[in-house]
Order: structure tokens, then C-alpha cells, then sequence
């Protein structure tokens, strides 16, 4: 019915389209493309009352053979971009329900997780309250040689070296307070009140990445400190170091910087990108968003039911069983290594340097091509490696230890550290589960 009124609309306006115009110029009388309002009314009219005209029940549904959208023999290709599209909805549906799921079952750990990532700001604070005390007392060193005339050649004055050395004492105990205390409160907490092993790996990962970035800010500023009173050491600082020199490196925007910075060693100053590369961060973020529901369906789908079918063999004692089951297991346990460490030293560690424009973003080396175990450690997670060098074997050395004592307290501090990212989520320390 709506098409016959269309037609007869478009009648009536073709009829009224050209109405005749007098032109006063000539005298002639011309047409002109306008419609009058008597015009319009009329057909108007004729539209109300042709729509109350009484419908017909003799539409022509079935005119023409046609074939069903499925079938081989249909005329077009259909399109599945519905379904593609529903079965993203059920993805997310699925997954939003596990979230919730989860949430419901460790909504208290989650809480107590965040609590804790909360208290990290004020670890931080305090220790730039505490190297900006350090600091003052330096500049207010600088400012009495001025004072009195001597010329900077370093600490030389056996009171001023008492006092300055027992300030810089002070400054190193209130710096371990307050480094220890916040991985000591991490540490209880989780082992005694967090029970979801991935919220409390992630808790005790922060904070030890945050213990360890403290202890370097506290190292480094101490050692720049030395070289703002004693010139002669200030000729061995990297150049680099030029660019913010000590003490405006004390600042809240440099400490924070260093927090999200993709590495464990403190420098006043760092390479920097010119520019973020947003399509970059989003690749690089659903990367590791990717692997880790890979790392996540290995785990429960392969390693978990293995590690269950052993138990009873390593009950029993089933040498050859056990064997057959650690071989099998290292095949999938492999796998989730490598996609563990893709998703975390490639894709996640490269988005957060692209986020801070860090420019340095060598996070590993070709680990793979190791020709020893020993290369193989200081290769495969640059970070750690740097600290523990910088901070660790190279002072020890530099007291007079020898490179294989000192390796071995390398090996033994990084032993502690493992022992505390992989006992304490899972209430295991040492192999004993509490």
C-alpha cells in the first residue's frame, strides 16, 4: 500500500512541478520549478485518505524459486561475519564470567594485593625524604668550605670526616629500615593472608623489584655524594651523569621515573626515545596478553593433569614412572618457559620502555647461542644481571674478594630472592608447606 501512495505522490508532483509564471520583462509567460501552497495541500489530502484505503491480503509472497542460504546450490555466498562476531561476544561473556568467578573467590586477596601496592609510594617517599636530608647535609658541607675559605679537596678534616661519615651512616640505616620494612610486611602478609598463588606472586614480585630499585637508589646517591665533596672522584663519573648532576637528581619526578623504569640500576639520567609509539604499545600489550592465556591453557590443560597423575608414582616410588612423567613434563614446561619469557623480557618490558621512553631495551642477549651455564645467567635477564654486578660482585671484589667468592654470593643472594618469589605465594619455604 505505501509503494502505490509513493507513485501517486510522485505523480501529482510531476503534474504541479512547472507551474506558469508571467514574466514581466516580455509579457510571456514562463514556467518555473516552484509548487503553490494550494498545490501542496491538496496532495497532501489525497495522501492522508489514500492511507486509509483498506489493506489486501493478496501480497505475492512466494513469486520466484529461490533456494535456502545454506544450501550449495544458492544463488550468493553468504556471510559469516555474524557468528564470527557472536562468538567474540561469547569469548568475552566466558572470560568476564571467570573474572567474576575469581574476584568472588579472592576478592579479600585482591584487596589485601592493591593494600599492598599502595604502600609502595610510601617506601619511595620516604626514601627521598631521607637522600634529601643527605642531600641538604652535603650542600651544607660545600657551603662551610666556602665559608671558611679551603680549597675542595676533599674530606680532609679529621671532625668534618667524623661528622659527615656518621650522617652518612645514619642515612644508610634509615634507608635498609626502610627498604626491609617494606618487603618484610609484603612477605607476611602474603604468607599468612593471601591463599591465590598468581596474587601473590605478583605482590612479592613488586616488591622485591621496588627492595632491590631502593637499595640502588640509597647505593648510587651515596657514591654521587662522595663525588660532590671530593673532586677528585668526580672525574669518574660517566658523562652522561652531566646531564643532571648531584643533588637535582633529588627529586619526586626522578624517583618515580626510575619506579616504572624498566631496570634494577638508578642513574641520575637515562637514554631516552624521542616520542611514544602508541600502535607499537598496543602490539606489544596484546602480545602478552595473548601468551598469557597460552601460558595459562598449558598450565591447566597439560602440566596440571601430569603433575596429578605423578603423584601416585612418587608415592610409590615408581623410578621408571617418574622418569617417563619428568620427560613429559619438561616437553610442555618448555613451552610455558618460552612463551613466559616472550611475553615478559619482548612484549611487556618493550611496552613499558615505549610508555617511559627508555631507550635502552637491550633486556637480553642471544641466551640461546650460550656456549656455558655461567654465560647463560648473565645473558638470558639483563636487569637482574646489571644489579647484581654493579651492586654486588663488583663491590665485593673491590674489598679484596676473589671472583669466585664473590659468584658465590651472587649465586646465594639470588638463590634467597627466588626462594622468596616462589615459597612464600605458595606457602612453601624449602620445600615445606605451611
Amino acid at each position: 500500500m505505501s509503494t502505490h501512495i509513493i507513485s501517486d505522490l510522485s505523480k501529482g508532483l510531476h503534474q504541479v512541478r512547472e507551474l506558469p509564471k508571467k514574466d514581466t520583462s516580455n509579457g510571456h509567460v514562463t514556467s518555473t520549478p516552484t509548487m503553490s501552497r494550494k498545490s501542496n495541500g491538496s496532495i497532501a489530502q489525497s495522501a492522508v485518505k489514500m492511507s486509509h484505503d483498506k489493506y489486501r491480503h493478496i501480497a505475492a509472497v512466494h513469486s520466484r524459486p529461490r533456494s535456502s542460504v545454506l544450501s550449495h546450490d544458492t544463488n550468493s555466498t553468504p556471510s559469516f561475519l555474524g557468528f564470527r562476531n557472536l562468538m567474540v561476544i561469547v569469548l568475552i561473556v566466558m572470560n568476564l564470567r571467570l573474572v567474576v568467578e575469581n574476584f568472588m573467590k579472592a576478592s579479600a586477596d585482591i584487596i589485601l594485593g592493591a593494600l599492598l601496592y599502595a604502600i609502595v609510594p610510601c617506601h619511595l617517599f620516604a626514601a627521598y625524604i631521607i637522600e634529601l636530608v643527605a642531600s641538604q647535609h652535603a650542600k651544607g658541607v660545600i657551603g662551610r668550605r666556602k665559608r671558611s675559605g679551603s680549597r675542595p679537596q676533599g674530606i680532609r678534616d679529621p671532625k668534618e670526616r667524623q661528622g659527615t661519615y656518621a650522617t652518612w651512616r645514619n642515612i644508610a640505616f634509615a634507608h635498609s629500615i626502610n627498604a626491609t620494612l617494606g618487603l618484610l610486611v609484603t612477605t607476611l602478609t602474603v604468607y599468612f593472608h593471601i591463599h591465590h598463588p598468581l596474587i601473590g606472586t605478583i605482590s612479592m614480585l613488586h616488591a622485591i623489584i621496588v627492595w632491590l630499585k631502593v637499595c640502588s637508589y640509597a647505593f648510587t646517591n651515596r657514591d654521587l655524594r662522595h663525588a660532590l665533596l671530593n673532586p677528585s672522584a668526580a672525574a669518574s663519573l660517566p658523562e652522561i651523569y652531566a646531564q643532571c648532576p648531584y643533588p637535582k637528581n633529588i627529586t619526586l619526578a626522578n624517583l618515580s621515573y626510575f619506579w616504572w623504569a624498566p631496570t634494577l640500576v638508578y642513574q641520575p639520567v637515562y637514554p631516552r626515545s624521542p616520542r611514544i609509539r602508541w600502535l607499537f604499545v598496543a602490539k606489544r600489550l596484546a602480545e602478552t596478553a595473548g601468551l598469557s592465556v597460552f601460558i595459562w591453557l598449558a598450565s591447566a590443560q597439560y602440566a596440571a593433569p601430569v603433575l596429578r597423575n605423578s603423584l601416585t608414582k612418587i608415592a610409590k616410588m615408581d623410578i621408571t614412572s617418574i622418569l617417563e612423567r619428568l620427560m613429559k613434563l619438561s616437553t610442555i614446561s618448555l613451552v610455558i618457559w618460552l612463551a613466559g619469557f616472550f611475553a615478559v623480557f619482548q612484549s611487556l618490558l618493550n611496552a613499558l620502555a615505549e610508555i617511559m621512553k627508555f631507550g635502552d631495551r637491550e633486556f637480553y642477549t642471544d641466551w640461546w647461542n650460550s656456549p656455558s651455564v655461567g654465560t647463560y645467567w648473565r645473558t638470558w635477564n639483563t636487569p637482574v644481571y646489571h644489579f647484581m654486578k654493579r651492586h654486588v660482585y663488583s663491590p665485593l671484589v673491590g674489598r679484596g674478594w676473589s671472583s669466585h667468592s664473590a659468584s658465590a654470593m651472587v649465586f646465594l643472594f639470588s638463590g634467597v630472592l627466588h626462594e622468596l618469589l616462589v615459597g612464600i605465594p605458595t606457602h612453601n619455604i624449602l620445600g615445606k608447606r605451611h
